[in-house]
């Protein structure tokens, strides 16, 4: 038989992404209701958010002349795409379960007696102000944003030259020249030295800048940007054995399982909840029924294995708590008929399970 859990529960919430805070409302429990409040408990559904790096390669107009002019040996030699799969975060992000709704019956001498609920329905607390949640938002890293237009740089003997090889010559030339001034400064050598630190900060940070540009012209430019992709997974009773749940390709990125062009994400969930099997009789059976349609009921989420998979190697693999693979209990209602001191009870709204009562 179930036991009644009156203690403070700690679940371990398999967490490792942003935290959705939904709007609550508080409902009154009046007389014109009878006194009750209806309420839904949500179900486990898996939010797996993959964070995508795509980079951007372009081949500089001089890249031909890359290894004559600059001495580089592996410039870009064609534009293309590439994404990178960096990292996965993990988020147990609690759904309404439609099928799980009931009504939270209070007695009518109990003192104003409310309940706070989601905009979806689940509940959140009793008798209590919920406790405010501070959002987690994903850290999405900067990417390298593209170098400025190198032509801004060209003398006007480079812009009239006649041809491209005489144009990377001339390019080339340029880039020595920079790297010849920046050194004369470094050793105290120019003719006309920064007159300050600013100045001299200000100074670099140029010739820095039109040598990049201009060497780019050879070695070809780079430009990366990060975002992220999710993919949701709602579990039944049953295990799941490597589900194909995303698909991911270094030339297109992620993409839905059915795109063929992608490699699989793999998705496994396996209970590890001890199954228990109850002989009730028709009498205990009723009691039971009674039990549950007179209290509040809440969740007891099972424990269960999460894997995900990608091209053989393990990104995730973690216990974490499924409501589907869990029972049900009840705080039954007379422990909330005390006019005087009312019991006050915090959920876990991902899980509706019990986080705290206060009597």
């Amino acid at each position: 038989m179930m036991k009644l859990k009156y203690l403070i529960l700690t679940l371990i919430l398999a967490v490792t992404a942003n935290v959705f805070a939904q709007k609550t409302t508080r409902v009154n429990a009046i007389k014109a209701d009878n006194w009750g409040v209806i309420y839904s408990l949500p179900k486990t559904s898996f939010e797996v958010t993959f964070l995508v790096k795509k980079t951007t390669y372009r081949k500089g107009e001089f890249y031909p002349y890359a290894q004559r002019y600059l001495g580089i040996d592996n410039p870009v030699t064609e534009d293309r795409t590439v994404y990178t799969l960096e990292d996965i975060s993990l988020l147990n992000k609690g759904i309404v379960d439609k099928t799980n709704s009931f009504m939270v019956e209070f007695r009518p001498k109990s003192l104003d007696p409310f309940v706070y609920l989601r905009e979806d329905g689940v509940i959140v607390t009793i008798n209590a102000d919920p406790e405010p949640e501070t959002p987690q938002k994903l850290d999405i890293p900067q990417g390298i944003a593209p170098t400025v237009n190198p032509r801004n740089y060209l003398s006007q003997e480079t812009l009239m030259a006649g041809s491209t090889a005489r144009q990377a010559e001339l390019v080339a030339r340029q880039i020595f020249s920079l790297r010849t001034s920046r050194t004369d400064i470094l050793t105290g050598e120019a003719d006309n030295m920064p007159p300050d630190g600013n100045a001299y900060k200000v100074v670099m940070e140029e010739i820095n800048l039109q040598e990049k540009a201009l060497t780019e012209l050879f070695i070809g430019s780079e430009q990366t940007e990060y975002f992220v992709q999710s993919y949701t997974v709602v579990p039944d009773e049953r295990d799941i054995d490597r589900k194909v749940i995303a698909r991911f390709s270094e030339k297109l990125g992620p993409m839905d399982a059915d795109n063929l062009a992608g490699e699989p994400v793999y998705f496994s969930l396996v209970n590890k909840t001890p199954k228990v099997e109850m002989q009730l009789s028709d009498k205990d059976l009723k009691r039971l029924e009674t039990k549950l349609s007179e209290g509040i009921v809440y969740n007891v989420p099972g424990k269960a294995a999460l894997t995900i998979e990608f091209r053989n190697k393990v990104l995730s693999n973690k216990e974490v708590d499924v409501v589907q693979y869990g029972t049900q209990d009840v705080l039954i209602r007379k422990m909330f008929e005390n006019a005087k001191q009312p019991v006050k009870v915090y959920f876990y709204p991902e899980l509706g399970a019990i986080k705290q009562v206060i009597q």
